[in-house]
């Protein structure tokens, strides 16, 4: 453990390196990387036959999965995995940062409490260690593709290369000698076993990556082989995973059990299962029970354990397998949770964010957009960039004060009636000043309807309309912010200075008259827009925008295109604070360019 890791650079080209937001989407992004990583022309050539490359991908991606839900729960920053197969001795070299130096990597005796990542990582990795720079901790670690090896050399554990399944962190196995004489293990550590099995299942939120640690952990500790079938919404059940002691047999177990659907409406008890007819000269046939999923009254799906010369499981057994079962179907069932909760969480922010961009010719634009939460909730910044007919354009970036799903819809509902009034003709100040009446008028009736009083919803708004300059290039600019952090102008000179005068939020007062300022965005200038999860980014008493900070920020961006601008304050707001940033970071970024023969008035949005 410790040193740095064994790759010069996890950046170089042989690389594959992802960088996902500290939200709890973290881990299943992490684990579709992997794979996809994992499964490139280079990596499959590096690693070798499937039969090694797959055993390598399934431990790959309980380890990073396991890592990044360790880095999300204890740091809560930006994690960046990268993923590196190795030809020398094959295997692959995979890195897990965050942005927390002084975040723990907890591996002491209080580790069953914390997490097993690291646990996994001594059963399951080559070599592995943890690295602390000056702005991150970088947990990397090696996993080889070892070939199988033959049978008369094979482990009764039937493991690669002689290593542990990773079952064997959480919990003592049965005996070697005994290995089918279970009933005093499971006496001795089957309650054990179930809590950490508990812990385990906990800390999925895919119901397949379930059904595959339940897999994992059964075989061969209880039984020879496992299957879990998986009920989709309309109750059609679906084979998800199937696990063997001998990984060689898996695909032949795969194919006689496709052919067998489950049984339906079962209850919590096991029953017995026909043996597939998959046996051959090195397997007798043995005896199967299946063990329904069952959680809150609804069936998930389906367990079924087999096991060779063996008539009939203890009954410490088979109560110790409901048990399991029992926290298999609980873990499936909050899995899908998530999911539908992750769902609807896309669908409300699909109303609440612009599909793309329009292009504005003569005019370069970047958005960075990073939602603050835990994934199952949308963020309350807001932005939009639309074409008004073919000489105008308009921009907005907003933040509705509160995080609760009414405040979210207020989200939505302001974009679209932005889009709808600017259609209609209003002007920057009428638009202000008709959003504005709607929201009082909105708080009002919902204060007169009696009971719970709802909270006030206000909203913060910078609202902006660009029309270019036909031969001269640049675009003249009209904009307005009600409660907003001033936008910040980039002049070809490198001064900056504001680009509007600040006024009151929306939603305050019904009679408040907005108004707008106007100036040119010359060819070589730059047009920033922030919200107040940038300016108000915290470090101890003082924020980033104290003394300017933003406008310092933006003076070292001369010569830089939308993007990196847009990337540069990103990265700015992130570096200002060791602390994770605890609101949403919405940047919009115009920059004036000469027009060329090619980017003319009307050009198509881009995606």
């Amino acid at each position: 453990m410790g040193g740095v890791p064994p790759v010069r650079d996890a950046r170089e080209e042989s690389a594959s390196v992802i960088t996902l937001p500290g939200s709890l989407h973290a881990p299943a992004a992490s684990r579709a990387f992997i794979r996809t990583a994992l499964s490139t022309p280079r990596a499959t050539a590096v690693l070798g036959p499937v039969t090694a490359r797959d055993r390598l991908v399934d431990d790959a991606v309980l380890l990073v999965s396991e890592l990044v839900t360790n880095a999300v729960l204890h740091a809560g920053t930006p994690v960046e995995v990268s993923c590196r197969p190795v030809a020398d001795d094959p295997g692959v070299i995979i890195e897990v940062a965050d942005r927390h130096p002084a975040s723990a990597v907890y591996s002491g005796p209080d580790t069953p409490r914390r997490g097993r990542g690291l646990q996994l990582l001594g059963a399951l990795a080559e070599s592995w260690g943890v690295t602390y720079q000056r702005t991150r901790k970088i947990v990397w670690l090696r996993l080889n593709a070892i070939p199988y090896r033959s049978e008369s050399d094979a482990s009764p554990s039937s493991t690669l290369g002689g290593e542990p399944r990773f079952a064997e962190v959480i919990g003592p196995a049965p005996p070697a000698e005994g290995r089918y004489r279970t009933a005093e293990w499971v006496d001795r550590s089957g309650s054990s076993f179930l809590a950490e099995s508990s812990e385990l299942f906990a800390g999925q939120l895919d119901e397949h990556m379930v059904a595959a640690l339940a897999g994992q952990l059964l075989v061969p500790r209880l039984a020879d082989w496992c299957a879990v079938w998986l009920r989709s919404e309309s109750g059609r059940p679906r084979l998800s995973h199937v696990w063997h002691n001998d990984e060689r047999r898996i695909a032949a177990l795969r194919t006689a059990l496709t052919s067998q659907s489950p049984p339906t409406g079962l209850d919590r008890s096991a029953v017995p299962w026909p043996w597939p007819d998959f046996a051959d000269d090195h397997t007798a046939a043995g005896s199967a029970l299946a063990f329904p999923l069952v959680a809150h009254g609804r069936d998930h799906g389906v367990l079924l354990l087999g096991r060779t010369d063996v008539a009939q499981p203890t009954e410490g057994v088979v109560r110790l397998l409901e048990d399991l079962a029992r926290r298999v179907a609980q873990a499936v069932a909050t899995a899908r949770q998530y999911t539908r909760q992750a769902t609807i969480s896309l669908a409300l922010q699909r109303r609440q964010l612009p599909p793309s961009l329009a292009r504005i010719p003569g005019v370069d634009s970047a958005i960075v957009y990073e939602p603050h939460g835990e994934g199952l909730t949308v963020g309350g910044d807001f932005y939009d960039l639309f074409p008004m007919g073919q000489t105008r354009w308009c921009f907005l970036l907003g933040d509705v004060c509160g995080s609760d799903p009414e405040a979210m819809s207020i989200t939505g509902l302001a974009r679209h009636l932005v889009r709808l009034l600017a259609r209609e003709g209003h002007g920057v100040e009428s638009v202000l000043t008709r959003l504005n009446e709607a929201l009082v008028e909105e708080d009002i009736e919902a204060r007169a309807g009696g009971g719970e009083q709802p909270l006030p919803r206000f909203l913060s708004l910078l609202y902006g309309e660009l029309e270019p300059e036909s031969a001269a290039g640049g675009a003249r600019c009209r904009v307005a912010s009600a409660g907003h952090p001033p936008p910040l102008r980039l002049t070809a000179d490198g001064s900056v200075v504001p680009a509007a005068s600040p006024q009151i939020l929306l939603g305050i007062d019904q009679d408040y008259e907005f108004h707008a300022d106007t100036f040119v965005l010359a060819p070589g200038e730059t047009l920033l827009c922030v919200t107040d999860g940038v300016t108000e980014r915290r470090r101890g008493k003082r924020q980033l925008d104290d003394g300017d900070g933003l406008a310092d920020i933006l003076r070292g961006c001369g010569g830089l295109g939308a993007q990196a601008v847009a990337e540069r304050v990103r990265r700015a707001t992130h570096d200002f604070s060791p602390e994770p940033i605890k609101d949403d970071i919405a940047i919009l970024v115009l920059e004036a360019l000469p027009i060329t023969g090619t980017d003319i008035l009307g050009a198509t949005p881009r995606v």
